[in-house]
């Protein structure tokens, strides 16, 4: 008996001493394996008498069950020494202030064209939205621009798939389009009032959305914002064109300290046609005229292609790129920084 307490200590003492489980692995096999101490016993059974033979397997089984216990006791030790040192090693500082989610925030050329909207609301027009893909009947036929005219070329405009030859589909190259879709859907409402001879309400809109050119560096991007404006009625003149232009942009930029003028200029769809410029009395670009806008009167075509009679009703139209008026706003030299994507640089119009 003697022999097996020596072999049960040795186990426990060659168990403890393992530090990992493939140490402990190693240990069992020398009492426990195919060749280890306590199978060879076992193995040496067959040499006894019988009665010696029910007696020393008794007494094998019995150290080798107290063999196993040692061997569990120490893997579960092992076990839990694992997960102990996995838990410090992942440990959460729980007196640390959490990760916050910050509030996202409006684009500044959003801010921008919100703005706008809410300005012209406050005036009676109408915001109206349309496709981006549009037809080139709408985008240039529609606004009086010829065949010939550069703004059809590809060196000015995206064309896409759709359409045919003779009408190709675009990427709209202004906010214009949808100043047709708006007329057209509106005559129609009031055709029967116009065919009576009687007033139709006036058609007074704008258009804010985005726009896309061949053009790209500082002060031009490929895709741009734009805000367009018109006013249609049987009695509307270049006076109503200042008056709402000069109340908008003093509205836009917070100050009565600024002036406009026109210039005369040339568009396919307005005659006569004319550059706006502003000009702030105080500030960095004091003094100075800045072109804001294109401008004039609805061309006759124009009114015609809406289904209106030009005798008749007479209007103006006006386009503002919504960037350029951004870029003033908040003193910007440079449009690109604007699809830049860079955090620093737009939150700080949070």
């Amino acid at each position: 008996m003697n022999d097996l307490n020596t072999i049960i200590e040795n186990a426990r003492s060659a168990f403890a001493q393992a530090g990992t489980p493939a140490d402990l692995e190693n240990a069992k096999a020398i009492f426990l394996g195919k060749s280890g101490r306590v199978t060879e016993l076992m193995k040496g059974l067959a040499a006894l008498p019988v009665d010696e033979k029910k007696t020393r397997g008794a007494a094998i089984n019995t150290a080798k069950q107290a063999i196993e216990a040692a061997l569990t006791s120490r893997r579960t030790e092992l076990a839990e020494a694992e997960m102990q040192a996995q838990l410090q090693a992942e440990s959460l500082d729980v007196s640390l202030p959490g990760r916050r989610r910050v509030a996202g925030g409006l684009h500044p050329v959003s801010i921008s064209s919100e703005r706008i909207e809410a300005i012209f609301a406050s005036m009676g027009f109408e915001v109206a939205q349309g496709p981006e893909i549009e037809a080139d009947w709408f985008n240039f036929t529609a606004l009086n621009t010829p065949q010939d005219h550069p703004a059809r070329s590809m060196h000015d405009t995206f064309y896409v798939e759709g359409g045919c030859a003779a009408a190709p589909n675009l990427l709209r190259t202004h906010t214009s389009p949808v100043q047709i879709r708006h007329a057209v859907q509106h005559v129609k409402k009031y055709r029967h009032l116009i065919d009576a001879g009687q007033a139709m309400p006036e058609i007074r809109v704008v258009v804010p959305g985005r726009c896309y050119r061949v053009d790209s560096d500082a002060t031009h991007s490929p895709m741009f914002h734009q805000v367009e404006g018109l006013w249609v009625g049987e009695n509307i003149s270049f006076k109503d064109l200042k008056v709402i232009y000069l109340d908008f942009i003093q509205s836009f930029f917070e100050t009565k300290d600024l002036d406009i003028r026109f210039r005369p200029s040339f568009f396919p769809f307005t005659e006569p046609s004319a550059e706006i410029d502003i000009m702030f009395g105080s500030g960095p670009l004091r003094g100075r005229w800045l072109e804001v806008s294109g401008s004039g009167q609805v061309h006759p075509n124009v009114i015609r292609n809406m289904g209106l009679d030009p005798e008749r009703y007479i209007g103006f139209a006006f386009g503002s790129g919504i960037d350029r008026l951004t870029m003033l706003r908040y003193g910007v030299d440079d449009l690109r920084l604007f699809f830049d994507g860079d955090i620093r640089f737009l939150s700080q119009f949070q």
